[in-house]
Formats: C-alpha cells, structure tokens, sequence
C-alpha cells in the first residue's frame, strides 16, 4: 500500500512538472518573463486609481515603477516590464497565492495575522482608521458608532476591528471603496471607516467635497506594506533594497511630495516622526 502511495505521489509531481524544492522563484519568474505583474486598486487615489484620462497612476505605482523595477531589471539583467491586475482586500492573497501576481502594491496593512500567509516589505506609509460622515452627523469616533450602520471594506482590518471594539454597531461590508462610498451618499449607511488618508481621498474626488468631513482620532494603526509570497526572500530582498535606496538618495520623497504635497493630488503632509521612522528602516550597505 505504502509502495502503491508513493507511485502515484511521484506520478503527480511528474504531471505537475516540477518537485516542490525546484518551484520557480519569484526572482526567476521575472528574469525568464521580463514582467513584474503586481495587485493594485483601482479606487483608492492618490495611492492607485483610474484617473481622468483613464490612466493607472498613485503613489504605490510610482514607488514600484522608480523604485523596485530598477533594481528587478539589474538582477534580471534585463529590462522588466510592470503589468498591473486589480486586487481588493478579498482578493489580494489569493492573487498572490495561485501566482497571478508577484506583488500586492496599494493599500495593504502590514498585520501579524496576515504575515501567517505573506511576508512584507519595509513599510512605506503610516496612517490610521477614521470615519467618514456628512457634515452635521452626531457621529464624532468610535465610541458613538453603537446602532449606527457603518460601511466598511471587505477583509479589511477596519472591518475587524469594529467587530472587536463595537459589536452593537451594524457594519455592512462592501467590495471596494466606491461602493462603500455609495451607500453612504445614497443613505443606506451612516458613516463610512477606512484609513484616514483614503478617506481623504474619497473626499477631494466626490462632487462636492464640502459636504462630507473626517471625524475621529484614530481608532487603529496602519502601516502600509508591499506584500508578496511568503518565504521568497531573495525577491523580498531586492524588493527592501529599492525602497531603501530611494529613502536614502531622496527619490522617496520627491514622490511622496509629488502625491501628498502642498501641491500635490492630495495634501498630506509627513510628520517628523514618520519621516524619521521611515529613515531608521534603512539598514547600512
């Protein structure tokens, strides 16, 4: 019986064309392809989203355009093209688990639960949970979110952590950020949580931005990480060297300055604390 087992074990791995210890790396995927496919989103500006002139653009596309593709190309030794797939907070692991993309770059919180299933880059943005509301709502934090309906993102660590720490409000998860957003203007919620720079991008892009306000201190802390497939940690590598090199030459923050500045999509300025927080992640060459 054990003998009969085994047969059809090598069978398998003969059918699925390689042994599990001579699995392509990520790194190798890109070197025989010339692509690096990453999972992005498409409505949460100015980190990814579809603009006027129907154009993928943010700020994690950049980091990954100018940052990680450069030192990718060097160890290809070749150039490598950026695909992009639209990823969701449902969606992103699975899309890195069956290989349909090599890196998740939007809006994806660095936890320890979910570095059970991936592992992360160094963080690139901090922020925190918040509510959005029309102006005048009696909603002010967290702490008067009982009985009220609140929209939030599917798989998304806001959504858990009103589970945890307001179990008598009414949350009702959505698909994405517009559709959330929806809701809320149509009156079929009464506030909307996500991080607070994403909702301050939902604010800047609606109609009319005068109606809506942010309300709330944060309610949770959000470091933003690039995510990818666990254990690969030769990609991770190359990964952390490109962010950490346009941390130090600079390049980080003329992007950051491009998308959150004065003049920027969205203004947002960085605190000396998480610039020095992002500077001591650079570790010496």
């Amino acid at each position: 019986m054990k003998r009969g087992m085994n047969f059809f074990f090598a069978i398998a791995l003969l059918l699925a064309g390689k042994s599990p210890a001579g699995a392509e790396t990520t790194l190798e995927k890109i070197a025989r392809t010339g692509v690096l496919t990453i999972g992005t989103r498409t409505g949460s500006p100015p980190f990814a989203y579809i603009n006027q002139k129907n154009e993928w653009v943010g700020f994690s596309i950049d980091l990954v355009e100018q940052l990680v593709l450069p030192p990718l190309a060097k160890k290809a030794g070749k150039p490598v093209k950026l695909e992009k797939k639209e990823s969701t907070p449902p969606t992103r692991i699975p899309l890195l688990s069956s290989n349909a993309v090599d890196l998740i770059a939007e809006t994806m919180t660095d936890t320890r639960s979910r570095r059970d299933s991936v592992d992360f880059s160094l963080t690139f943005f901090v922020t925190g949970a918040q509510f959005l509301v029309k102006k005048g709502s009696p909603i002010k934090g967290i702490k008067n979110i009982g009985g009220k309906r609140v929209a939030a993102q599917q798989g998304s660590t806001n959504a858990r952590i009103i589970r945890e720490r307001a179990p008598k409000a009414q949350l009702r998860e959505f698909p994405d950020q517009p559709a959330a957003f929806q809701a809320l203007a149509q009156g079929q919620v009464d506030t909307y949580t996500n991080d607070g720079i994403q909702l301050a991008g939902l604010r800047v892009k609606a109609p009319n931005p005068g109606e809506w306000e942010i309300v709330g201190d944060f309610y949770s802390y959000e470091p933003y990480g690039m995510a990818m497939r666990k254990g690969d940690a030769d990609f991770r590598n190359v990964v952390n060297a490109g962010l950490m090199e346009g941390i130090e030459s600079g390049k980080f923050f003329e992007l950051y300055d491009k998308w959150f500045g004065p003049r920027g999509e969205l203004p947002y300025p960085m605190t000396p604390d998480v610039r020095k927080f992002l500077i001591y992640q650079v570790v010496p060459k």
